[in-house]
Order: structure tokens, then sequence, then C-alpha cells
């Protein structure tokens, strides 16, 4: 691998080899690349292969495929010869943006995700979420002057979020902003499209194994040489003595969770997450954390920031309504709620 870190945490604790007789089964011997500077988090790839250097192959397909998404979908920095999401919001209210079609295919799949969270992710929401941003990095950095965003200033930017006024020209492969004051913020969608997009181009190559949890959206490629993989669901209590609430079975499928412990800065000995409700313009205050289990590792993404932003029941009708598509979530006071059939997943409880 072009860079290896090791990780010290994870969203979704990844668990190998829970018992001796997993790893007897198997002739193949497995193997683990870990990077860091792609979607600004922590990646993992695991596999099992005949050689390292079949491994290394696989691995080095998915990190080169996820550096080019990386780069396509980044909202903070340019890339010499490429037109990605940044260069989309240089550009809102001046002219289009002809982009790569992978871009094109983010965003229409944006759109879809917007119409089935009933607005409760909102890719055009980039004007709001920059100032929590920003609020939130300077109380990061000095936490004895942070502050919550004025509400009045939080009102104002969210005027320029009508996701309508992001014109997709498939023709010409152009995209445009029609609101000089609109911005384009992908992070509740892009890693979780990226991750899928990548594990189907390693399938259409060939790989029947392997599991790859970037920053924590984890896909599964087929299973753990005949036995599914293991996966743990992190506990949002930080303080307890159980880091996962569930070991789960997955195979050919994905687990991606949100939560409030994740990114958050302090105010007032108030916690204050990334997650913002688009109804109250303040970080959503359901749940602790909810985790979704579906195949495509996209569709995943969106629906733990929607079914986070609305009450149980709300969320809980969109999910039944979804084919094999499961769901945990957390309350406030620790308890737990379940979609008909996710404890079907569950191995054991820590």
């Amino acid at each position: 691998m072009k860079k290896k870190i090791i990780a010290s945490i994870l969203m979704i604790v990844i668990l190998f080899n829970l018992t001796g007789c997993s790893e007897a089964k198997t002739e193949k011997t497995r193997y683990q690349a870990e990077f860091l500077e792609l979607f600004n988090t922590v990646s993992k790839i695991i596999g099992y292969a005949d050689t390292k250097e079949d491994f290394s192959e696989f691995a080095q397909l998915i990190y080169d495929n996820l550096k080019e998404y990386h780069e396509l979908y980044d909202i903070y920095y340019d890339y010499e010869g490429i037109n990605n999401i940044k260069t989309i919001n240089d550009n809102a209210g001046i002219k289009p943006v002809k982009v790569d079609q992978r871009i094109i295919d983010l965003l229409n799949f944006a759109k879809e995700a917007y119409d089935l969270s009933k607005g409760e992710v909102n890719v055009a929401y980039g004007a709001v979420l920059k100032v929590w941003h920003d609020y939130r990095t300077e109380g990061i950095d000095d936490p004895d002057n942070a502050q919550v965003p004025p509400i009045d200033l939080l009102k104002e930017k969210a005027n320029h979020t009508d996701i309508n006024q992001v014109i997709i020209n498939e023709e010409e492969s152009t995209v445009f902003l029609e609101d000089p004051e609109m911005a384009l913020d992908v992070g509740a969608v892009a890693k979780g499209y990226a991750t899928e997009m990548v594990c189907e181009l390693a399938e259409e190559k060939g790989y029947t194994n392997g599991l790859v949890s970037i920053g924590g959206n984890v896909r599964a490629i087929g299973n753990r040489e005949g036995e599914p993989w293991n996966v743990g669901i992190q506990n949002p209590d930080l303080e307890s003595e159980n880091t996962n609430l569930y070991i789960l079975n997955i195979e050919d499928c994905s687990l991606v969770s949100s939560g409030d412990y994740e990114r958050f800065y302090v105010v007032n000995g108030k916690r204050y997450h990334h997650i913002i409700d688009p109804k109250t313009l303040m970080p959503s205050d359901y749940f602790r954390a909810v985790s979704i289990i579906t195949k495509n590792s996209g569709l995943a993404d969106a629906l733990s920031t929607c079914i986070f932003n609305m009450p149980y029941e709300e969320g809980l009708e969109i999910i039944e309504k979804l084919p094999d598509t499961e769901a945990l979530w957390v309350l406030k006071d620790g308890s737990m709620e379940y979609s008909s059939h996710f404890k079907d997943y569950i191995k054991f409880e820590e």
C-alpha cells in the first residue's frame, strides 16, 4: 500500500477470527491493509488470499479507485486537472462546470436519497453545514471560547439549500448551482457511495471475499471463506466497558452507523455533534446512534443520516418498506429499537 497508518478508533469496530475453528477452516491466509488519507478517515481492507501478492492487487485496486472518488467528491481541496465538487461550489451562480460522470451519478443518487428521506438528506445543505463546520473546528482548536452558531445566521444560510437549484445537464455532462450562495456538501452520501462503487468493481474483477471499511462504512464482498464476516457495532457510550453493542454476522452486504459520538465539540458543557437536522438547523436530538444493514453501501450511508434525523416511528416506516434493509436505533436513554429482522444478523451481544 502507498501508506499504512494504524487506527486507534473506528466508528464500527471490525472483529476477525473470533474462534479458533474458523481459522482452521481456511487454507488461505488472512491479510489486512490500512490507510488514512482518503475521505479524511481511517480505511481498512481485509481479505483471504493464496499469496500476499494476490491480496496486494486487491487492496491496490480498492485504494486506487477510492482515491479517484475521494478527489472527485472533495469539497475542500483542488486537484490538478480535476473538476470536483469544490469546483462546482466555486462556480455557484457563475457558470456550469463540466464534470466526470461519477459526479453526476453521485448527485443523481443524492436526489433520490433526498426524495426517499423526505428532505432529511440534502446535499445542497452545504451553506448551513459549512457554518457548523467552521464553528466546530474553532471550538475544537480553542475549547475555552467555543460557541454555537447564531440561529439567525443559520436561518439565512438555510435560504440557499434548494436542491432543485442543482442543475444537472446529462448531455453536456455539467453541473450548475443556480443560487450563488449555495454549496454542495456530499458528506451524507459520498463515502458510502464510493465504497459501494469500488466494491462492485472488485466483484466485477472476480474478487469473491473481502471486507472494506471506509471510516466505518463497512461493505462485505462475499463471505469469510464460507463463514460470515463478524462485525461489531460501536457502543455510543464511549465510557462503557463494552466497546460494542453487538457482533453481527454479515456477508455480501453493508453496515453503516451514524452517531452523536463521532465528530463533535463542547460548548458550556453541552456536546454538539455533526449531524444537523434540517428542521431545527441544530444537531439532531432523537438518538445516540443508528445502524443500517442493506446491500448497497451508498443507500446505507444515506439511510443512516435519514433516520437519525426523524422520530423512530417515521424512520421505521421507511425501513420496513425497503427490501432486505434493517435498522437499529439507540435511544437517548440507552435503550434500543429494531426493525423486523435486524436481530437475525446478531451473532452475540458483548
